[in-house]
């Protein structure tokens, strides 16, 4: 969708209106009551020019997260937003229920070490899950590592951890208050105590260790101001080898390039000791350069195997001197290569799995068997093939739905993997590679009857003709009436695939009557590179124009209406949903942009935002920048607009997408909006961008939301709360 030049200048006069320098537009809006008073957001003198074209940016002074007039901000909007969530009657009892439907086991898919089984298990609203260890299938686990201890108020979480081949010693990361910064510690798993060693700074980092476990390989940056942690730029990752009882400041560092700033590192050694894999990233593009060094050579350097970024390239394992890789290099729905390290030209390559109508998008070796993971239209398959790509089987799974696990050693004999489905706990499996048969580890259980609910799959149009799928789950027998409250979700970026997953929180909201569907977009991973490449730059437009597509087949087909139809996403999501809500705001009743990338313009002057150039463009580039300024939420609001009941939700320690996003998006809808639909804005405290953020926070964000969507939403149902009150 491509503006002429004559729209575009157009379009930009009525931008510099909405953000200030002109009327607001007389409108009559729909709805009733009185519209909220908002804190006072001063306007600042802020301009940029690109390219010849003027652009105001009047709370540029919102970026500043540490100033004292951004916290009396955030102070004030939060009691707006809290003094409105407090009125709406039905939240009480949707944080009751959401407590109730949490509170069942949750576990991770175990893997093996040393000879020893490790795996993590939430006992149903503990904070954060705790790992434990165990030498058998039959032992009593025994508690490894309980985060909960680590702060009284649940805000560390474990981050990632690796074992040591002997399974002795125990490397874990840990974030605080969601952010992405990390420290890696070591514990002894035989007495549960920690050694001296303590590394920070670490940030989008892998742990791998020596076969020795003598040591690990990290990357890290260079430490950061105090002040500003949570927004300065990220450049120049190093790749470093930390032995172990030495001070950081003594670990070595392996491979860097200081002449390639946006260069990324991640490292895994071969199961077999021989290899140091490095993996090379730029931005967020799945396009790698992959480096290997031979670790039983004391002097080898690290080497390049394939030194251009022209495809994906994932390591999956070795057979001595041959590398098995997953990779789209000449196959968009990915293929499983062999490169022999000896001849590693492409000519010499040897293709084991080719690409098939189904989207590659894992594989494992284990038991001498490659397990490769497939999306077909978006919900799992999984086959098995020998070392040539002979199948062996495919693997039986219950339903429409995700897997994930399959981890394990050429010897091994069994791997475990988990699948859920929208109506199905994630349930542990152990797969056993020889007979190909699976059976339960552990299955949780929650109380709910999965069989009063139903998922299907319906696919439409899209504007241009693209046919697009959509999942839509709900309780059985829903009336197409075009009076159900629907909450559309979708992402639609960054080559990442929404699948079938279970979440209590969805539960609670199809209880209620809701209808809960999710959208595959372009820009997705679900059809493989093509799909996602046509959902970048300056096709972006095409992930709009999709979900829009899917709201507008909901109402059609009369799912819903659009006074009974919200929208959410998160992060790159949150783009599309200000994107949505913006573009066609009469279509929403309702919309809830999370941590949501608002300001196309400067994303990539904060933290790690520059890396999404790969996927978004840049405003410093002229093409990239008239995309940009067509669809950016924050520079599309228009005063004087009739906008949906919005929920802005963001965090104090978000340094993934820096709030200042959501403070600025927010300040300017309000000032906006017209007629008496909300527009408020929740800012969670000791939280960041989503990981690793405790149980009792999820549940107090999703008893908002769907407290929100009744009062928007008209909802009156308020859900049944077993046994009255907890």
């Amino acid at each position: 969708m491509h503006m002429r030049h004559a729209t575009f200048v157009a379009a930009l006069v009525a931008l510099s209106a909405a953000l200030g320098a002109g009327p607001a537009i007389s409108q009559t809006c729909p709805g009733s009551g009185t519209p909220l008073t908002y804190p006072v957001a001063k306007k600042v003198d802020q301009t940029d020019t690109y390219f010849g074209t003027t652009i105001a940016d009047p709370y540029r002074w919102l970026e500043d997260a540490n100033s004292a007039e951004t916290k009396a901000w955030v102070d004030a909007e939060n009691q707006v937003t809290q003094a409105y969530l407090a009125t709406i009657p039905q939240r009480a009892a949707i944080r009751q229920r959401l407590t109730q439907l949490w509170n069942y086991e949750r576990y991770s898919v175990p893997f093996r070490e040393g000879g020893r089984y490790f795996y993590s298990r939430n006992d149903g609203l503990q904070n954060q899950a705790v790992l434990y260890t165990m030498t058998s299938l039959t032992d009593t686990p025994r508690l490894l590592l309980d985060p909960n201890t680590l702060a009284a108020d649940g805000t560390v979480a474990l981050a990632g951890i690796a074992v040591s081949p002997d399974g002795k010693l125990l490397a874990y990361s840990t974030a605080a208050s969601g952010s992405d910064w990390n420290e890696i510690k070591v514990r002894d798993v035989a007495t549960g105590k920690d050694l001296a060693d303590h590394i920070k700074w670490v940030k989008f980092s892998e742990t791998a260790w020596t076969r020795d476990g003598k040591g690990f390989f990290y990357s890290r940056y260079d430490e950061p101001k105090e002040a500003t942690k949570l927004a300065d730029v990220n450049y120049f990752q190093k790749l470093y080898y930390h032995k172990l009882g030495t001070p950081q400041d003594a670990d070595v560092l392996v491979y860097d390039r200081p002449d390639e700033k946006e260069w990324g590192f991640g490292a895994a050694t071969t199961d077999d000791g021989r290899y140091l894999i490095v993996t090379a990233t730029k931005g967020t593009a799945h396009k790698y350069r992959v480096f290997y060094k031979d670790l039983t050579q004391p002097n080898a350097k690290v080497q390049p195997l394939i030194d251009n970024f022209d495809a994906a390239y994932e390591f999956v394992d070795n057979v001595g001197p041959v590398f098995y890789f997953v990779t789209d290099r000449n196959a968009p729905r990915q293929r499983i290569v062999a490169i022999d390290t000896r001849r590693p030209q492409e000519v010499n390559w040897k293709s084991i799995v080719p690409e098939s109508d189904r989207t590659l998008v894992a594989a494992h070796l284990v038991g001498d068997r490659l397990i490769a993971e497939y999306l077909a239209d978006a919900r799992s398959a999984v086959r098995i093939v020998d070392l040539k790509g002979k199948p062996v089987r495919e693997v039986a799974l219950p339903g429409i739905g995700s897997v994930g696990g399959f981890t394990g050693k050429r010897g091994d004999k069994e791997t475990f993997f988990s699948y859920t489905g929208f109506t199905t706990p994630t349930t542990i499996y152990r797969l056993d590679m020889k007979t190909g048969t699976s059976t339960v580890f552990r299955q949780p259980k929650v109380q709910f009857d999965p069989n009063d609910y139903e998922t299907r799959q319906q696919f439409f149009t899209s504007r241009d003709g693209t046919r697009v799928p959509m999942f839509i789950v709900s309780k059985k027998g829903l009336k197409m009436d075009g009076n159900n409250p629907t909450y559309l979700y979708g992402y639609g970026g960054f080559n990442i695939s929404l699948t079938p997953a279970f979440s209590p929180a969805n539960l609670a909201w199809m209880e209620m009557g809701g209808v809960y569907a999710v959208a595959n977009l372009r820009g997705g991973g679900e059809y493989g590179e093509a799909w996602h490449e046509a959902g970048t730059k300056l096709k972006k437009q095409n992930v709009f124009d999709d979900f829009i597509g899917a709201a507008e087949w909901l109402v059609a087909n009369k799912v819903t209406s659009p006074a009974k139809l919200a929208i959410g996403g998160g992060s790159n999501g949150g783009l599309l949903v200000g994107a949505a809500m913006t573009q066609r705001p009469e279509l929403f009743a309702a919309a809830i942009p999370q941590v949501g990338v608002m300001d196309m313009l400067r994303f990539h002057k904060f933290t790690i935002g520059w890396a999404w150039t790969s996927d978004y463009g840049s405003s410093e580039n002229p093409d990239e920048f008239k995309a940009l300024v067509k669809y950016s939420p924050l520079h599309n609001l228009k005063a004087g607009t009739c906008y949906p009941a919005t929920m802005i939700t963001t965090a104090d320690h978000d340094d993934r997408v820096v709030p200042a996003h959501s403070f600025k998006f927010a300040a300017t809808a309000q000032a906006a909006q017209a007629g008496p639909n909300p527009v408020i804005i929740r800012i969670d405290t000791k939280a960041g961008h989503g990981a690793g953020k405790p149980t009792s926070k999820q549940i107090e964000e999703v008893a908002d939301r769907w407290g929100f969507l009744t009062k928007a939403l008209n909802v009156d149902v308020a859900p049944t709360v077993a046994g009255g009150s907890e």
